[in-house]
C-alpha cells in the first residue's frame, strides 16, 4: 500500500543539491592509490623522462636540419623517444595535477539520486531534516502537510542548466512508523538565507542559479585562495566559471555588472583562443551598408559600430557607386611581415649577416628553412636595416587565408635557429624589433606595404553627384585637395591622407572577427579625386597599402563574426585557391572605404555634416534609466 501511494503522487522537482549526502559506507578512493610508487617519486620519474626525451629529440632534429636529412626519416631510438615523450606528456597533463583528477573522480555525478539509491537517500535526508524526535502512536492522523519550499540562492542570470533530480515527497515521509499519540505532521523546515543579486538583463525574471558549492567557490576567489584564472580548468564548465568570476568581481569591487550580459554566449569557443577570464560580453550593433557593387558583384557589408550616421553614410556612398556602374578593386601585393632584431659585438659582423641575407644565392636555402613552419607560409623577401651593431631583418611571406602573424613568426624562428650555425655570436634580442611594424603607424608600412595592398577606384556620374550626394564635382575635388592632401600634410600625417578610412575599417574588422588594434596600419589610405569627362564626372580612388585581414583563426571562428564573413561569401579557407577569401575580404574593405570617403566628403562639401549628426547621432531617450 505504501508503494502504491508513492507511485500515485508525482514527485517534486527541484534543482540538484549542491552536496551529495554521503552514506556511512561511502569511501571513495584516490587516483594516486593506483600508482605503484609514491606520488612524488612517480612525478620525478616522468619529469625526468619528459625533459630528457625533449632534449634528445631537439638535438637529433637540429642535426638533421644541418645535414639536410628529412625529419620524417626516424631511427628506432627516435621512435622510442617519441613514444616516451607522448606518454610522459599525457602523464604531466594529468598530473598538473593528480589532485585535479582526484577531484573529478570524487566529485558526484550529475544524477545523484538515481535508480536504487533513490529510496535509501530519501530516508537519510528525512532522518537529518525531520524535526520529530518522538515516535508516533497508534490510531492517529499521520497526514503530512505540504513541504514548504526552501529558500534558494538566486540571481537575475541563469548561470548553467541543471538536470532536475527527485527529492523527498510527501508520501515518502509516511515511511516513518507511527507510535504514541502525538502530532505526526512534519514541522516546517527552516528556510536557508538566499543569495540575491539585483541584476536585470533583457527584462528577465529572477531565476535560480547558485548552489552552496558555487557560493564556496565564490568565497574562495574573493579571499584569494583560488585564482580567478583557474576557474575554467577547475570546474570544466566555462559558462559557470564566468558566472562565478563575475559574482566574485562584483563583491570585490562593490560595483554592479547588471548591464553586462552573461547569457547567450558560447564561452567554450573563446577558451584558449580569444579572451581570458571572461565575465560577460559587450553588445555592439551590426548594421548593413550596400549593396556595394564591386568588380561586378554585389556585397552587403556588415559594420559593427556605435557611431550614428556611419552606416547610413557608407550606405549612401554604396548607392552612388552602384548607380554609376560600380567600383573596381585591384590587389597589388599580399605578404605579412615580421622583423626580429639581432645584435653582434661589432657593426662589421652585423653587416656580414646583412650581406648574407640579401644575397640572392642564399635565398633558396633560407626559403626552405622558413617554409617548414607551415603549409601556406612561403617566404617572399628579406630586407635588412642596420643601426650600429644591431640588425633588423624584415621577413615577408604569404600566409594563405590567415592574417598570418603567428605563421610568419614561426618561420622567422626557424631561420634564426638556422643562422646560429654560421653566426654563433648572433644575439637574438627579440622576435619583433618594430621594423615590421605591427599596430603602430610606421612609414615602412606606408611605403613597403604589409598584409594586403589594394587600390580601388570608381567614376561617379555628375547627375549622381548632384542628386544623391547633394554637391558638385568641383566642390569635391577642391575639398579633397585642401583637406585630405594639403591639410594632412600640414598636420604631418603618416598614411592619413583621407577623411575617415579608419571608421569603416574598424567597423568591418569588429564585425568579421579581425584584430581591431591593426586598424592603425590597416587604415593607412590616400584618397584622390579629380574631374573627368570634361569636368562632368568624378574619378575617386583610395589606395591602402597595408590591410591586415584573415578569414581563418582568431575571432573569425566565433559564431557572430563567422556569420558576417558568410554574408560576404568569404567564410573560412578558400577551397579553390589558398588565400583567395582573405584577399577578397581586403578588396571589400577597400570598396567600403571608397563609399565612406565619397559620402563624408560630399556631406562636408554640402555643409550637411552637423545636420546629419544631429538627426542620426543623438538619442532622445534617457539612457541612464535604461541602464539602471
Amino acid at each position: 500500500m505504501e508503494a502504491s501511494r508513492r507511485s500515485a503522487v508525482k514527485p517534486v522537482i527541484v534543482l540538484k543539491p549542491s552536496k551529495r549526502v554521503p552514506l556511512v559506507e561511502d569511501t571513495p578512493g584516490k587516483a594516486s592509490d593506483a600508482l605503484p610508487l609514491p606520488l612524488y617519486l612517480t612525478n620525478a620519474v616522468f619529469f625526468t623522462l619528459f625533459f630528457t626525451v625533449v632534449y634528445f629529440l631537439l638535438s637529433r632534429w637540429r642535426e638533421k636540419i644541418r645535414a639536410s636529412i628529412p625529419l620524417h626519416a626516424v631511427t628506432f631510438p627516435e621512435i622510442v623517444a617519441i613514444f616516451a615523450f607522448v606518454a610522459s606528456l599525457i602523464y604531466l597533463l594529468g598530473f598538473f595535477g593528480i589532485d585535479f583528477v582526484q577531484s573529478l573522480i570524487i566529485r558526484p555525478s550529475g544524477d545523484v539520486w538515481s535508480g536504487e539509491d533513490y529510496e535509501e537517500e530519501n530516508e537519510v535526508l528525512l532522518h537529518e531534516e525531520d524535526a520529530r524526535t518522538v515516535p508516533c502512536g497508534q490510531a492517529l492522523d499521520c497526514s503530512v502537510p505540504s513541504l514548504p519550499h526552501m529558500a534558494r540562492n538566486v540571481t537575475a542570470q541563469r548561470l548553467f542548466d541543471e538536470k532536475p533530480v527527485r527529492v523527498a515527497t510527501e508520501e515518502d515521509a509516511r515511511k516513518v512508523s507511527c507510535g504514541q499519540a502525538v502530532d505526526c505532521s512534519l514541522h516546517s523546515l527552516p528556510p536557508r538565507p538566499p543569495i540575491v543579486t539585483s541584476q536585470k538583463l533583457f527584462h528577465e525574471k529572477t531565476v535560480i542559479v547558485t548552489t552552496e558549492e558555487d557560493e564556496e567557490i565564490i568565497k574562495s576567489v574573493v579571499a584569494g585562495t583560488l585564482p580567478s584564472y583557474s576557474l575554467e580548468s577547475k570546474l570544466g564548465d566555462c559558462k559557470r566559471a564566468a558566472a562565478i568570476r563575475r559574482e566574485a568581481l562584483q563583491r570585490l569591487t562593490g560595483r554592479s555588472l547588471s548591464g553586462l550580459p552573461l547569457d547567450g554566449f558560447d564561452y567554450e569557443s573563446i577558451l584558449g583562443q580569444c579572451c581570458e577570464m571572461p565575465v560577460g560580453y559587450v553588445q555592439i550593433p551590426v548594421g548593413i551598408a550596400g549593396p556595394l557593387l564591386l568588380n561586378g558583384r554585389e556585397y552587403s557589408v556588415p559594420m559593427a559600430t556605435t557611431e550614428g550616421c556611419l552606416v547610413a553614410s557608407t550606405n549612401r556612398g554604396c548607392k552612388a557607386i552602384h548607380l554609376s556602374g560600380g567600383a573596381t578593386s585591384i590587389l597589388l601585393k599580399d605578404g605579412m611581415t615580421r622583423a626580429p632584431v639581432v645584435r653582434f659585438s661589432t657593426a662589421k659582423r652585423a653587416a656580414e649577416l646583412k650581406f648574407y641575407l640579401e644575397d640572392p644565392e642564399n635565398f633558396d636555402t633560407l626559403a626552405v628553412v622558413f617554409n617548414r613552419s607551415s603549409r601556406f607560409g612561403r617566404l617572399q623577401s628579406i630586407k635588412c636595416a642596420i643601426a650600429g651593431k644591431n640588425l633588423y631583418l624584415r621577413f615577408t611571406c604569404s600566409t594563405g587565408d590567415a592574417m598570418g602573424m603567428n605563421m610568419v613568426s614561426k618561420g622567422v624562428q626557424n631561420v634564426l635557429d638556422f643562422l646560429q650555425t654560421d653566426f654563433p655570436d648572433m644575439d637574438v634580442i627579440g622576435i619583433s624589433g618594430n621594423f615590421c611594424s605591427d599596430k603602430k603607424p610606421a612609414a615602412v608600412n606606408w611605403i613597403e606595404g604589409r598584409g594586403k595592398s589594394v587600390v580601388c577606384e570608381a567614376i561617379i556620374e555628375g547627375d549622381v553627384v548632384r542628386k544623391v550626394l547633394k554637391t558638385s564635382v568641383e566642390s569635391l575635388v577642391e575639398l579633397n585637395m585642401l583637406k585630405n592632401l594639403t591639410g594632412s600634410a600640414m598636420a604631418g600625417a603618416l598614411g592619413g591622407f583621407n577623411a575617415h578610412a579608419s571608421n569603416i575599417v574598424t567597423a568591418i574588422y569588429i564585425a568579421t572577427g579581425q584584430d581591431p588594434a591593426q586598424n592603425v596600419e590597416s587604415s593607412h589610405c590616400i584618397t584622390m579625386m579629380e574631374a573627368v569627362n570634361d569636368g562632368k564626372d568624378l574619378h575617386i580612388s583610395v589606395t591602402m597599402p597595408s590591410i591586415e585581414v584573415g578569414t581563418v583563426g582568431g575571432g573569425t571562428q566565433l559564431a557572430s563574426q563567422s556569420a558576417c564573413l558568410n554574408l560576404l561569401g568569404v567564410k573560412g579557407a578558400s577551397k579553390d585557391v589558398a588565400g583567395a577569401n582573405s584577399r577578397m575580404l581586403a578588396t571589400i574593405v577597400t570598396g567600403a572605404v571608397l563609399a565612406g570617403e565619397l559620402s563624408l566628403m560630399s556631406a562636408l562639401a554640402a555643409g550637411q555634416l552637423v545636420k546629419s549628426h544631429m538627426k542620426y547621432n543623438r538619442s532622445s531617450k534617457d539612457m541612464s534609466n535604461l541602464s539602471s
